[in-house]
């Protein structure tokens, strides 16, 4: 498992957090219960299997949600 913060360059709505986190649950591999879409951060925060998803494929489902990721960190668990 490996944890991601996913730096957003804004959340404009609380509508556009309910959107992300919707859309990277439907991602094979991700814990569901570790995702954390922050408004007021405009950040995500999730735990992953880097053997069903990679961060790429995150990232990804994110953009064609329509927002834009400042910056990515990964860590082990």
């Amino acid at each position: 498992m490996q944890k991601a913060t996913i730096q957003l360059e804004t959340l404009t709505c609380p509508s556009c957090m309910q959107k992300i986190e919707n859309g990277v649950k439907l991602l094979d591999g991700i814990d569901k219960e570790s995702l954390n879409v922050s408004f007021n951060s405009s950040k995500v925060k999730v735990n992953f299997d880097e053997e069903k998803v990679t961060i790429e494929d995150i990232e990804k489902a994110i953009d064609k949600l329509g927002y834009e990721i400042k910056k990515t960190q990964v860590k082990a668990l």
